[in-house]
């Protein structure tokens, strides 16, 4: 019974991956929390009570916070790296195959690197 109690619930959360398509904050959320109920488990059922089944939802649990803080902090870290120096949205040139920025206070526009671009 324990063991159909893990796979139903490792199952559930490979199908909660697969639809995930948003950004790492989720993905983070479902990977904590498949690590957590597996980690859970094993550690639930080999001390105290020899309770799988409540050790993988408390070890869910945790991993889905911790897995949920660290894909929010990697979101924002992405957010910020596809940014002009002034927070200006990117703009990809294919005909460069580079990216630039349109400097808001002249109408400029700048490589990322900050050369002109004219």
């Amino acid at each position: 019974m324990k063991i159909i109690l893990i796979a139903a619930t490792l199952a559930t959360g490979l199908v909660a991956t697969a639809c995930t398509q948003s950004g790492n904050t989720e993905r983070g959320a479902v990977t904590g929390a498949l690590l957590g109920a597996a980690a859970g488990a094993v550690i639930g059922n080999n001390t105290g009570s020899g309770d799988a089944g409540q050790g993988a939802a408390i070890g869910a649990a945790g991993g889905a916070i911790a897995g949920g803080v660290a894909g929010a902090s990697s979101d924002r870290n992405d957010q910020r790296a596809n940014r002009g120096p002034n927070g200006e949205e990117l703009v990809y040139d294919r005909y460069a195959d580079r990216y630039y920025y349109v400097d808001r206070r002249s109408g400029r526009t700048y490589w990322v690197n900050g050369e002109y671009r004219g």
